[in-house]
C-alpha cells in the first residue's frame, strides 16, 4: 500500500510580499489564498493576494532601483548572478522540497529543476558584459551611426504553478541580465519557492528594487499589467489568461511575450522499435510531471505498421509508471496540482468515453487505493484511435492523458502534426538520417526534438508559434527579447580636408 508523507509545513516560510528589500508579511488588498498539499490535500499556509495598491509600490520599487541596476559595471551584475546560482545551489535541498509541497512535482524533478535553474542564472550572468550594439554604414551622407541595445525598464513577469522556479529562471534571469527590473506575480499557489529565490538575490547583492515577487490572483495579475510604469511584460501560463493579458496591456500599448500552451505531436516511424519507441513517448509525455507541462509530446502519432506493436508496449509502459509520494525518489508521476485539476481531467476522460473520441486502452480514473485516496492523483491515461479533431487530441488537458493515432505516410504524419492551433514543440522518432532534416523544416513548432526530450535547452531558444505564443526564452534570442534598440546618428563634417560625401 502507498504511503504518503506529511508535509514539512514548517519549511514553508510566512508568504508576503517581497517589494524593495525585504519581505512584508502583512494581509493583501485582494484577500488570501488557502495552499494546499496535493499528496494529501491538507492545508499548508496561506498566502495574501496583491491587488493594485501592492502592484503600484512594486513597480514604484523597480523604476526607483532601475538607474542604479541599469549603470551598474557589466561585471559586478555578473557577480550577483553567479552568487545567486552559488547559493542557490546551496539552498538546493530545502528549495526542493518547498517545490513539492507547492507544486506537486516529484522531488527528484524539484532536485533537477533546481540545478537547472542555478545553472540558467550562471548562463544569463555571462550575458550582462556582452550585450552591445553594432556600428552601421550610412548613404548618401556618411554619419557615425550605430545602435545602442538597451533594457526596456521595468517588466512585469507572470508565472505559472508547474515547477515554478525553472519557470522563474528561464524568465528571470534574461530579463535581469539586460538590465531590466523586475515585478513578478508567481502563481497563488505556488509563491514560496519564487519568494525564497528574491531573499536569496538580495543576499546575493542585486539592489532592493532590482526584483519583486509580489503573490496574486488573475485580478491582481490585471492590476499589474495597468499599473503605470510598466515597461514589457512576459506572461506564462494558458492562452485564456493570456488574452486577458495582452488586452489590458494593449491599452497602455506595452509589448508583451507570451509562452503559452501546447498539444504537441510525438511521430514515430516503423524503423524505430516500438519497445523503445513507447518508453520515451508515455515517459515524457506522463512521467516527471504528470502531463502538467506546456511543452509535453501528448498527441502521439504512430506509423501503422508498428502500431498495434506499440499500443501493447506504451500500455506496458504506463502501466509500470510509479505513482506516489512525491517526496519518495522512486515516485514517477505524483499528484496534479489540487483537487479542482483531478474532476476536470477526469471529467474530460469520461465525456471522452460517452462520445466515443477514442478507445480508453488504460487509466481514466481518479487513484482512490490507499493513501493516494486523499491526494489528487489521477492513473496514467491512453486513447487509442483519436481523430486529430477530436476534442481530445485538439485541446490541452495538462494532466496525465496521451492520444495515440495511426498514420500511413512521412507526409501524412507532418499534415496531422501541423493540424493544430497550437505549435510549442514537436518530437519525433526515426533513425533515417534524411528525414529527421526533412521533418525539422517541415514540423511548425518553435521547438523540434528528434529521438530525446532531456528538457529545456537553456542556451536554445524557446518558444511557440500560433496559440502557443509568441517571443522567445532561452540563449540570446531571450536577451533580445528583452532588449530594444536605440539608433544614434553623428554628422561628420570634415575628413582629410574634405567634405564627407563630397
Amino acid at each position: 500500500m502507498t504511503r504518503i508523507q506529511a508535509p514539512r509545513i514548517e519549511l514553508l516560510p510566512d508568504a508576503g510580499f517581497l517589494i524593495g528589500d525585504r519581505i512584508h508579511v502583512k494581509d493583501g488588498s485582494h484577500g488570501e489564498f488557502q495552499c494546499t498539499y496535493a499528496a494529501t490535500g491538507q492545508p499548508t499556509k496561506t498566502v495574501p493576494l496583491a491587488g493594485a495598491p501592492e502592484m503600484a509600490e512594486a513597480v514604484n520599487a523597480a523604476r526607483s532601483a532601475f538607474m542604479k541596476w541599469r549603470w551598474m559595471r557589466p561585471d559586478l551584475r555578473r557577480q550577483c548572478f553567479l552568487r545567486l546560482a552559488s547559493l542557490m545551489r546551496r539552498d538546493a535541498a530545502l528549495m526542493a522540497q518547498m517545490c513539492v509541497i507547492e507544486s506537486s512535482v516529484p522531488i527528484r524533478v524539484a532536485q533537477a529543476a533546481m540545478e537547472n535553474a542555478a545553472d540558467a542564472f550562471e548562463y544569463f550572468g555571462g550575458w550582462t558584459d556582452k550585450i552591445h550594439g553594432q556600428v552601421l554604414p550610412t548613404w548618401p551622407v556618411q554619419t557615425l551611426n550605430y545602435t545602442i541595445t538597451e533594457p526596456f525598464g521595468v517588466m512585469a513577469v507572470m508565472l505559472p504553478f508547474n515547477v515554478p522556479i525553472m519557470a522563474a529562471a528561464i524568465t528571470l534571469a534574461p530579463a535581469l541580465a539586460a538590465g531590466n527590473c523586475v515585478v513578478t506575480k508567481p502563481s497563488s499557489m505556488a509563491p514560496f519557492v519564487i519568494l525564497k529565490l528574491g531573499e536569496l538575490a538580495l543576499e546575493a547583492g542585486f539592489p532592493p528594487g532590482v526584483l519583486n515577487i509580489v503573490p496574486a490572483d488573475a485580478k491582481g495579475g490585471e492590476a499589474l499589467v495597468r499599473t503605470p510604469g510598466v515597461n514589457k511584460v512576459l506572461f506564462m501560463g494558458s492562452g485564456r489568461s493570456a488574452k486577458y493579458v495582452c488586452r489590458a496591456a494593449a491599452d497602455n500599448l506595452i509589448p508583451v511575450t507570451t509562452e503559452l500552451g501546447g498539444k504537441s505531436a510525438h511521430l514515430v516511424f516503423d524503423d524505430i522499435d516500438p519497445v523503445v519507441a513507447a518508453n520515451l513517448a508515455v515517459g515524457t509525455g506522463l512521467g516527471n510531471i504528470g502531463g502538467q507541462g506546456c511543452a509535453l509530446g501528448t498527441r502521439l502519432l504512430i506509423q501503422e505498421t508498428i502500431y498495434e506493436d506499440f499500443l501493447k508496449a506504451a500500455v506496458a509502459s504506463a502501466e509500470g509508471l510509479v505513482i506516489g509520494d512525491p517526496m519518495s525518489e522512486d515516485t514517477k508521476v505524483g499528484p496534479m496540482v489540487d483537487a479542482k485539476a483531478v474532476l476536470r481531467i477526469v471529467d474530460i476522460v469520461d465525456r471522452a468515453v460517452a462520445e466515443n473520441q477514442g478507445r480508453l486502452i488504460t487509466g481514466g480514473k481518479r487513484c482512490m487505493e490507499g493513501d493516494l485516496a486523499n491526494g489528487a492523483f489521477v492513473q496514467p491515461t491512453l486513447f487509442a484511435d483519436v481523430a486529430n479533431d477530436a476534442p481530445l487530441a485538439a485541446q490541452e488537458i495538462f494532466g496525465p492523458v496521451l492520444t495515440i493515432s495511426p498514420f500511413k505516410t512521412e507526409a501524412e504524419a507532418v499534415r496531422l502534426a501541423n493540424d493544430s492551433a497550437f505549435g510549442l514543440a514537436a518530437y519525433f522518432q526515426t533513425n533515417d538520417n534524411r528525414r529527421v532534416s526533412r521533418l525539422a523544416g517541415q514540423l511548425e513548432a518553435g521547438s523540434i526534438f528528434a529521438n530525446h526530450f532531456d528538457g529545456l535547452i537553456i542556451s536554445a531558444p524557446f518558444g511557440g508559434t500560433k496559440e502557443s505564443g509568441y517571443g522567445r526564452l532561452g540563449g540570446y534570442a531571450a536577451i533580445q527579447d528583452m532588449t530594444q534598440q536605440k539608433n544614434v546618428s553623428i554628422a561628420v563634417l570634415e575628413a582629410h580636408g574634405m567634405t564627407i560625401g563630397e
